[in-house]
């Protein structure tokens, strides 16, 4: 991408690849994030039918990994980016017909497929081109941190829309209000999804310039001996057991919603609020995060993250709102629950770098810890599904809570041995 467009643009574009990659997954994730019980509600179904049917989309979304790739080394990133945004948007407006359970595996697969295939791949490039050969570290900085605000700030309106047409004493609503309410979220969702397509389409310039550059990388270094070499290295797996861990904890952000109204009594409004405005804590840790990590190391930074963030899991299995335990305290440890999660996604691709992984092996190393590291997409959410179910109310969120401690535990210990792995590696 030029370096030399005017810096108006630079930034036009770049926020292009931002919304565009926060939106892309707000219809199959913001709407159960956000507001999961008012989508269990309307489409009647439980914790863990929808813990399948996102399983079902993970495992999609694996399989697009690596051919994504691919694609993206041969067609223009714009195309493939807006393409894969409109895709998503015709798929809610089959989404806002609120299809019953069958309908709703095959749309989630649909989206499986519209999500990453052609888009995952073509969004780093397009971010890679952007930050040039100097601020790489800068783009995909902003990439993470402006996603999370993307999130927040859309988040929120959607609960505006859901409050102003939800009436105010939850507890009297009808079904077909909780129904039409949901049905505008979606709607607004699907529509910042096709402007995505458009802003993208029109905003980010068609780049050729690298095609050759790829042509004569493939006869130099094939991707079979890329491969090879990616995988007979245990460093590059150790940071797949990292991201794995670490995306464990980003994917049970998802029932903190849920958990706000079966534990501590908010409502359906109320909890809502609370997710949304967690959410922006998202840009202010990935960044500061960033920030340390280039002073202390991301490894060093990680493993702290994981020990705080397994002694907040641990925390929430043994209080109980009550007089001793008031709710504003586990809110604050929901607070820092969230910001440890954003910090540790923030900067575990930093490790790469870190770890002194060459450069020319980037793109594949980078693929196979996304298959890996991005496994609970296909488990999480059905395991964590049936927890809850088994055991309804604070019991179930507890066993959750053990399980998502003993994960972080196990990132610390893996985030530990990467480090000693790199330090005794060092001259």
């Amino acid at each position: 991408m030029n370096q030399n467009i005017g810096l108006q643009r630079r930034l036009l574009i770049i926020f292009s690849i931002v919304f565009a990659g926060e939106i892309i997954f707000s219809l199959p994730f913001h709407v159960a994030r956000f507001f999961r019980p008012t989508l269990l509600d309307v489409f009647g179904i439980t914790n863990t039918q929808l813990g399948d049917i996102f399983g079902l989309y993970g495992i999609l979304a694996m399989l697009a990994y690596f051919p994504g790739g691919a694609i993206a080394d041969r067609f223009s990133g714009r195309r493939l980016m807006s393409f894969s945004l409109f895709a998503t948007a015709l798929g809610g407006v089959y989404f806002v017909q609120i299809p019953n359970h069958n309908g709703l595996t095959l749309l989630f697969a649909y989206w499986g497929v519209t999500t990453i295939l052609l888009f995952w791949a073509s969004m780093i490039k397009v971010t890679r081109q952007w930050g040039g050969e100097t601020s790489q570290g800068r783009a995909f900085g902003i990439l993470d941190g402006g996603r999370g605000l993307v999130a927040a700030g859309v988040a929120s309106i959607a609960v505006l829309i859901l409050t102003m047409l939800l009436p105010t004493n939850t507890a009297v609503m009808t079904a077909a209000q909780q129904t039409s309410a949901l049905k505008a979220v979606i709607t607004f969702y699907s529509s910042m999804t096709l402007f995505a397509a458009m802003l993208v389409f029109f905003a980010i310039p068609t780049d050729n310039s690298d095609k050759n550059k790829a042509i004569k990388v493939e006869s130099e270094f094939s991707t079979l001996k890329g491969i090879l070499a990616v995988i007979r290295q245990p460093k590059v797996w150790l940071q797949a057991l990292i991201v794995l861990a670490a995306y464990c904890a980003y994917k049970s952000l998802d029932y903190f919603g849920l958990y706000a109204t079966t534990v501590l009594g908010f409502n359906e409004l109320d909890s809502a609020r609370l997710v949304a405005n967690a959410s922006y804590l998202r840009p202010i840790a990935a960044i500061t995060a960033g920030i340390i990590a280039d002073k202390l190391g991301a490894g060093r930074v990680i493993s702290w993250g994981f020990v705080l963030l397994s002694g907040c899991y641990l925390l929430f299995s043994l209080l109980e709102p009550d007089s001793a335990n008031p709710s504003f305290i586990i809110e604050m440890n929901l607070l820092l629950t969230f910001l440890l999660v954003f910090a540790i996604r923030g900067v575990y691709f930093a490790l790469l770098e870190e770890s002194k992984l060459s450069g020319q092996l980037t793109g594949t190393a980078v693929g196979v810890i996304s298959v890996i590291g991005f496994t609970p997409d296909i488990f999480f959410a059905p395991v964590a599904g049936r927890i809850i179910d088994s055991a309804p109310g604070i019991d179930g969120f507890n066993q959750l809570f053990l399980l998502l401690g003993s994960l972080s535990a196990l990132g610390f210990i893996v985030a530990y041995t990467l480090a000693k792995r790199v330090k005794s590696a060092s001259p």
